[in-house]
């Protein structure tokens, strides 16, 4: 029964890896065609610094390309052959004669690892296997954390491909809802609950377990089943994501400029010191908020900092684009970057 389950997660480990081959690539392209489209960067789920939205989605690229390489060594390690008889010692006298070499012939012909002792209580493989199907989920669900997020009537930013009633309300015709995201964010919830349940199972007694071992006949399937949907779901949404770029530059524009307060500190720093150029812009900030102005014409308001850094230069540290740090290096270099498979 455990070379039939592991032959099983063989098939289905080839089937999740050509899955996330399939994403992976989707998000490659998506990532490379707004390399410069300009977004707000949040945390705290308030506007920090601007990114790019090629930025944020080869963050999560990154994160499944590092899975891709997981994937194959899992493959490489946790898909043993069993062949040990009752308690795994092969003391039947048919056997047991040049038992290592059976065992590596068995191992051979099934495509599977020749382990060095038998595995029956020591359930490790399995359990790395699923974990990481409900790692990949997590990383899947935060994409579907984030498309949902974006998708909200207040940010406006991305919407799902349209699919006719796809998404739908039953009162309320003009709903349009994140279907596959709502779906990817369940299953990453969902397969948690797997990998802990993976865990509890692995405490087995002495040579053969009296019931966590059961627990894995149903653990295992579901968490393929859900990471395949999860998958299937997410290649789905990004493949033909609707990104509204002039709402995204508008959201950049909500706070008055205030989004880009840290460029204006830094620029303060090297002659005021970094604290005392932290309370200057942050009072700025402060009668910017207050007044509802912008902050660049606060800032223009502001004698010390027009005298160290001058109109010309103000209006340059107003402009998202110009602080961007290194985010569209990083993200040419996650998407030519071929992780192994």
């Amino acid at each position: 029964m455990d070379t039939a389950t592991v032959l099983q997660c063989a098939q289905g480990l080839k089937l999740i890896a050509d899955t996330l081959d399939r994403l992976r690539d989707e998000l490659r392209q998506l990532a490379s065609a707004h390399i410069d489209t300009v977004t707000a960067g949040r945390t705290h789920l308030q506007h920090a610094l601007p990114v790019t939205f090629g930025y944020r989605v080869a963050v999560w690229l990154s994160a499944l390309d590092r899975h891709a390489e997981r994937l194959t060594e899992v493959r490489r390690r946790d898909l043993m052959v069993q062949f040990g008889g009752a308690v795994g010692t092969l003391a039947c006298s048919r056997i047991r004669i040049r038992s290592s070499a059976r065992t590596r012939k068995f191992a051979a012909e099934l495509g599977l690892r020749d382990p060095e002792i038998t595995w029956h209580v020591a359930r490790d493989g399995l359990t790395e296997i699923v974990g990481l199907l409900a790692a990949i989920g997590a990383s899947v669900g935060k994409i579907g954390m984030d498309v949902a997020m974006m998708r909200s009537t207040e940010f406006g930013e991305l919407a799902e491909p349209y699919v006719k009633g796809r998404g739908a309300s039953s009162t309320m015709p003009q709903k349009r809802n994140p279907i596959s995201s709502e779906l990817m964010i369940a299953a990453a919830k969902l397969l948690r609950d797997k990998s802990s349940a993976m865990l509890d199972a692995a405490m087995q007694d002495f040579e053969r377990a009296t019931g966590p071992w059961h627990i894995e006949w149903a653990v295992i399937p579901e968490a393929f089943l859900l990471l395949s949907s999860s998958l299937a779901q997410a290649t789905h949404a990004v493949g033909n994501l609707h990104i509204d770029t002039v709402r995204m530059r508008g959201n950049l524009g909500l706070t008055g400029g205030l989004i880009l307060a840290e460029a204006v500190m830094m620029a303060l720093a090297p002659d005021l010191g970094r604290q005392r150029a932290h309370h200057i812009v942050y009072d700025a900030c402060a009668r910017a908020a207050e007044s509802g102005a912008d902050l660049a014409d606060e800032l223009l308001r502001t004698p010390d900092i027009v005298a160290r850094l001058g109109e010309h230069r103000i209006r340059q540290l107003s402009d998202p684009s110009a602080y961007l740090g290194s985010a569209q290096a990083m993200t040419n270099s996650v998407i030519h970057r071929r992780a192994s498979n």
